[in-house]
């Protein structure tokens, strides 16, 4: 076994390399895609040049296509605050390091009176109280937790999203990294408002106060397996030179050592 030892707060705690879980929901053609905002669908066609077709089925010697992807839209994506920016910042240029220690925890959003179904300052302020967490990264599992968050189309939907009340609290709490199985912090057509966005980073001031290495992860599928609690997170992601990148967010389950 492979193991990395890993100190959280006062504790030691020892993961387990060669079994990680992994978050993301994987791109694929066709109509089975997770999909949001009304995004292009996702795409892989063999490249064509002449007589050439990049594509074994069609003799080629090789497979040699062009992928054409939507960040933000087409699944699984971790965002830097180039998302929300009038200046250029790139995921690559803002995620530095890919290894966190997280904590992993199950909500219900809450109706609110105008249909709206919302994760709540109140809902995280029981959970946790108001101490610090212990973890730089957060991630939230919605419920229910339904298998088909794994092929729904979000677009025209009004999926859950979180009030800026929550975010703020989440950032004063220490999160840098937070992660969610929903299409958006925001909600779907808030008028460009964007309020947990901008929360979350501070923005306009995210250099002032350091949180340009800080990202948001959306559209990840945690299967039921995984109980709440503690997990050594390990962020990977394309180095594009734009605000968001597709990324594969892997969980190790943590033991404490005696």
């Amino acid at each position: 076994m492979k193991r990395a030892i890993v100190q959280i707060g006062s504790e030691t705690y020892s993961a387990d390399l060669e079994r990680g879980y992994d978050l993301s929901i994987p791109l694929q053609r066709g109509t089975e895609q997770v999909n949001c905002f009304y995004a292009p669908p996702y795409r892989a066609e063999p490249v064509v040049a002449g007589d050439f077709t990049g594509s074994r089925e069609a003799g080629a010697p090789v497979n040699f296509f062009n992928v054409h992807i939507n960040p933000h839209g087409n699944g699984t994506h971790t965002e830097c605050v180039g998302h929300i920016a009038e200046r250029q910042f790139a995921i690559h240029d803002c995620l530095k390091r890919f290894f966190f220690t997280a904590e992993l925890v199950s909500l219900y959003p809450q109706r609110q009176e105008d249909g709206d179904r919302v994760i709540t300052v109140e809902q995280l302020r029981a959970l946790f109280g108001e101490s610090p967490l212990e973890t730089e990264a957060l991630i939230l599992r919605t419920l229910p937790n339904a298998e088909d968050k794994l092929h729904r189309s979000y677009s025209g939907t009004n999926p859950p999203y979180l009030e800026a009340k929550a975010v703020d609290w989440l950032v004063e709490a220490g999160v840098r990294h937070l992660l969610l199985d929903l299409p958006s912090l925001d909600r779907e057509e808030d008028g460009g408002r964007l309020a947990a966005h901008k929360a979350f980073w501070k923005y306009p001031h995210t250099e002032e106060a350091g949180r340009l290495d800080c990202t948001v992860t959306e559209m990840i599928y945690v299967p039921d397996e995984l109980s709440d609690g503690l997990y050594l997170l390990n962020l990977q992601i394309i180095s594009l030179d734009i605000d968001a990148s597709p990324s594969k967010p892997v969980l190790y389950g943590l033991k404490k050592e005696a």
